[in-house]
């Protein structure tokens, strides 16, 4: 086997769940590399460790994939089968079940093989039984969860030796789904990544939700798509629906739809944050591509405004992170002509982990004096002492300006993870 992308946040995430005696579920959208990471990614490890390869039970229940054991489809004789294969009470065992979802009834046999002291069960998944609330209420609170996305740019770049700026183009266009890397030509990215959309993303969606109309339901990933580091709401979307495309859909309707795309991981929401009121707005919000390559796919490469790309790319990165991420908004009043006007400015990302915090803005670029300003306006206008970010496309030099505002360049930000702790 060729080397591969060690996912070593991803991997290193499993490592501390170890023998936690809890049920580690392994999320994220279709063909992000899930499976991969369980096995071999994880499995070598385990091996390296000295677990007997005879002690790491793996099966795969992919309805795509032509070696899916059907028999096992079954619940009972696939607690047959792994139970006859743990044959110690004592020596330790580690279940992979990937794609665990398709088989009926599930939660039973997963519990099951949690109870026993010297087995240590890891689970994939692709919907919204995979969700955080969903895994705590069918497992009852004894789950663990991982939640895994396609490649980041940086683990998009190992192991290739092209200029930071081609990699970058090839990035945005394509994204960082890993079945990418064996495809060499436009052609077969293009072709791949159309295909999931259509034979894999929203078929299960459709299938799995019963959704009655896929035309609205293909109209709103488009809408989605289209509008990535844009505000939206549910009324937008409808309205335009029903102008440009003469789809009739309600509000409800939408949301429900949306609600549908984001739970098979293919959109992440990010609310608005009212930085000084420490409050949320909930009507309007900003949606992002899991994979920007996904986004360009399903537009048929239209819109490749590397502004909202490079926004969409660097949303990706923190949650990879391990961030939370809102859109913040600063909220004053300010004289003009003599009157008092009130306003809003926007911060791109409200990044928070437990107690850090950071302010992002994503600059295309800062070429002139009124653009600096734009773009600093936000930032300029937080009292508190969290650290602010400027990140520019441009390879530049980090610095700190008067302000105390730190400046890097955007590959620098995405191959540091140490970044953003100056």
């Amino acid at each position: 086997m060729d080397e591969y992308v060690k996912r070593d946040v991803y991997l290193n995430r499993l490592i501390v769940r170890r023998d936690n005696n809890l049920i580690k579920a392994v999320t994220g959208p279709r063909r992000a590399g899930k499976s991969f990471l369980l096995n071999p990614i994880f499995k070598d490890y385990l091996l390296g460790q000295g677990v007997p390869e005879d002690h790491i039970i793996s099966i795969s229940f992919d309805i795509e994939d032509e070696d899916t054991p059907q028999e096992l489809l079954d619940r009972e004789k696939l607690k047959e089968y792994l139970y006859s294969r743990i044959t110690s009470k004592t020596e330790p065992y580690y279940v992979f079940l990937d794609e665990i979802q398709e088989v009926d009834d599930f939660e039973r046999i997963v519990n099951g093989l949690n109870n026993k002291p010297n087995v240590d069960v890891y689970i994939t998944g692709s919907n919204s039984k995979f969700l955080s609330n969903e895994i705590n209420t069918i497992f009852r609170g004894r789950s663990d969860e991982v939640n895994i996305m396609p490649f980041t740019f940086k683990e998009f770049c190992q192991g290739r030796t092209e200029s930071d700026n081609e990699l970058w183009k090839e990035y945005y266009t394509y994204g960082g789904l890993p079945a990418l890397r064996r495809m060499p030509t436009p052609e077969q990215k293009t072709t791949y990544l159309q295909r999931l959309w259509k034979k894999t993303y929203l078929d299960d969606v459709v299938e799995r939700h019963h959704v009655e109309n896929r035309d609205a339901l293909e109209a709103i990933a488009d809408a989605l798509c289209s509008s990535v580091g844009s505000l939206t709401n549910t009324t937008r979307i409808t309205n335009t629906l029903a102008s440009v495309r003469k789809i009739k859909i309600t509000d409800d309707t939408v949301a429900k739809y949306i609600s549908y795309l984001e739970e098979a991981f293919l959109f992440n929401e990010a609310r608005r944050f009212n930085i000084k009121g420490n409050k949320y707005y909930e009507n309007i919000k900003k949606y992002y591509s899991v994979d920007v390559g996904l986004r360009n796919a399903r537009l048929n490469y239209r819109q490749l405004e590397q502004t909202h790309l490079m926004e969409n790319v660097i949303f990706n990165e923190l949650l990879h992170r391990g961030y939370a991420v809102d859109v913040g908004v600063i909220e004053i009043r300010e004289m003009k002509n003599g009157k008092s006007e009130y306003k809003q400015y926007e911060v791109d990302f409200v990044a928070a982990n437990g107690n850090e915090k950071y302010y992002i803005q994503s600059a295309y670029e800062l070429s002139t004096e009124t653009k600096r300003e734009q773009e600093l306006k936000s930032l300029k206008r937080i009292d508190d002492s969290f650290q602010k970010i400027v990140i520019v496309k441009d390879d530049i030099m980090p610095y700190r300006d008067e302000k105390g505002i730190y400046y890097t360049g955007l590959f620098q930000f995405l191959t540091n993870n140490n970044d953003m702790r100056v």
